[in-house]
């Protein structure tokens, strides 16, 4: 292996293939299907691991002002899956459940497995397993990670594949980890400490959220019911994930390398985790999107040309395509002619969707004229009734203002690809620092939409204030948390809100909206957001990134 590179293989809970294919919910799936075309266009040997979810993420339908989840039965559409013959069992509940697994048929290297309980001859419920991706409570969520794990090594074994590398992407494949333990212990005869440092030798996780409650915890006792234990005893699984199990904790400990997603990111996470004994190392490697599915072709062509004029045209020729998208779906029709801004989010709090509401004594007569226009997309969680209020609060802003905001149901990859080369502004504005990177904003800013954003995530490594987009915070270099104002924590939020409203306002209505009627200037900025963003932000630097700092052999 000293004069090759490894051999990956990458398990990840969801993949964002192509929009049709519902096997993904949102930005960690997005990732992980850039992650995998990536590896193609390079010709990397890297295989995914993954699940094929029966009825996929919860589709969006809105009735009478209001957001319902919807299941259909996806799977008899996919014929593009391959049945490789293979099947494997994982005991769960002192039951065996057989896992099937099918080839995707999308690349020719950098193949994509997936395992599907679906079977007649599992016991019955455990065939509903891979029914809805994140849609179970604690026994079906362990159920379904036992199986992307432990199933997918089994599968890895059971296909003759033997990876050099197993990239955990996030904490749901911790469990495979355990298996390799396992493998060690049983098969192999080693004492408990010596398979663990062996396992590290071949695992390296990647960790996600710096939001405590995207970092799953389970009690002992019931992972043990499930089965997830593996032979293993409750002192070695304190050992590995401490009590209760944090799987992240895991990931760090069965791990001879971690990475976060972006550099911010990195500090955020090394706080974070600064308690776990014996973790490896976390460092940062920012997220990357793959042009080839998110760029337009006529806007970088005109890019490349560097003509003025033919950049904008390429622009409102983006931008027309969304909104004829817009009238289409919502039967609403925005003029291009006037400011459009952005915003597609996972409908959760820290995020803050409904923020630009917040003083409608301020933002309110830009609405009613059609100067501002805003375009929103987002689903919340299945299970995240707060998450759907704020969805129902922006349908009450899109009938309050009718001609000038728009929620676009159901938001897919279609809709992001639409917004994120059509808008010419992308809003994101979150609690910093909850944003563990981001990559919307990053599709925007290589297709020249300005990015106007908290300088969280991915954006405080690429923010020109004023030149390549705008930090919302006074000139663009102070950027405040909750912990920098005074009072009990709801006291500290609601400062830090008026603190950020205040600025967002500022900037939006002071710099954004004079420089927009100056079409030079603003496509002057248009131009450094792409080329400041092209390359650095994209897939395929990630991908180098990934080989180099956290594959590489000589990282063991």
């Amino acid at each position: 292996m000293a004069n090759q590179e490894p051999k990956v293989a990458y398990f990840c809970m969801e993949y964002g293939i192509t929009s049709d294919f519902k096997i993904y919910s949102g930005g960690l799936g997005i990732l992980a299907g850039d992650h995998m075309k990536a590896a193609y266009d390079q010709n990397r040997d890297l295989i995914g691991i993954g699940m094929l979810w029966k009825q996929g993420y919860n589709e969006q339908i809105i009735k009478k002002g209001r957001p319902y989840k919807a299941y259909p039965v996806e799977t008899e559409k996919y014929d593009f899956l391959q049945d490789t013959g293979v099947k494997v069992k994982v005991e769960i509940r002192e039951r065996d459940v057989w896992c099937k697994v099918w080839k995707v048929d999308c690349f020719n290297n950098a193949d994509l497995y997936l395992l599907d309980t679906d079977l007649p001859e599992n016991y019955a419920g455990d065939e509903w397993i891979t029914d809805r991706l994140y849609g179970g409570f604690n026994e079906h969520r362990i159920a379904q990670e036992m199986v992307l794990s432990i199933g997918g090594v089994r599968a890895l074994r059971a296909l003759g594949i033997e990876p050099d590398v197993y990239h955990f992407n996030d904490s749901h494949p911790v469990f495979a980890g355990i298996e390799l333990l396992r493998e060690k212990m049983e098969d192999e005869g080693m004492w408990f400490d010596d398979a663990l440092r062996e396992v590290r030798k071949n695992v390296v996780f990647t960790t996600h959220t710096p939001v405590a409650a995207g970092n799953e915890v389970h009690p002992h006792k019931l992972l043990k019911y499930m089965g997830a234990y593996l032979h293993l005893n409750t002192e070695q699984m304190v050992a590995i994930g401490d009590a209760p199990f944090s799987m992240t904790a895991a990931g760090l400990r069965l791990s001879r390398n971690a990475n976060s997603v972006a550099s911010l990111h990195e500090q955020t996470a090394n706080e974070m985790w600064s308690h776990v004994d014996g973790a490896a190392p976390i460092v940062g490697i920012t997220n990357g999107v793959h042009r080839g599915t998110w760029t337009d072709e006529r806007v970088v062509s005109a890019f490349e040309g560097g003509d003025t004029n033919k950049i904008w045209d390429a622009h409102q020729a983006a931008k027309q395509d969304l909104l004829d998208l817009i009238e289409e779906r919502n039967g609403v029709k925005l003029d291009p002619n006037k400011l459009l801004i952005g915003f597609a989010r996972r409908a959760a709090p820290y995020k803050r969707s409904d923020f630009i509401f917040s003083k409608p004594e301020v933002i309110e007569e830009y609405l009613k004229s059609g100067e501002v226009q805003i375009v929103f997309a987002g689903k919340a969680h299945p299970l995240d009734n707060k998450g759907r209020e704020i969805v129902a609060r922006l349908i009450e802003m899109a009938d309050k203002y009718s001609n000038s905001v728009v929620f676009l149901e159901d938001y897919d990859m279609v809709i992001g690809a639409a917004l994120t080369r059509g808008c010419d502004i992308w809003l994101n504005n979150p609690r910093r620092p909850k944003e563990a990177s981001g990559t919307s904003g990053m599709k925007a800013a290589m297709n020249g939409v300005l990015n106007l954003s908290i300088l969280d995530g991915w954006w405080p490594e690429a923010c020109n204030h004023g030149v390549n987009g705008w930090a919302i915070s006074p000139d663009g270099v102070e950027a405040k948390t909750a912990e920098d104002f005074e009072g009990s924590y709801d006291e500290k939020i609601a400062q830090l809100d008026e603190y950020d409203v205040n600025n967002l306002y500022d900037i939006l209505l002071n710099q954004v909206l004079p420089t927009y009627a100056d079409k030079e200037k603003w496509v002057g900025m248009m131009k450094e957001s792409h080329k400041d963003t092209y390359v650095k932000f994209s897939a395929d630097r990630m991908l180098n990134d990934y080989y180099r700092l956290v594959y590489a052999p000589e990282n063991n």
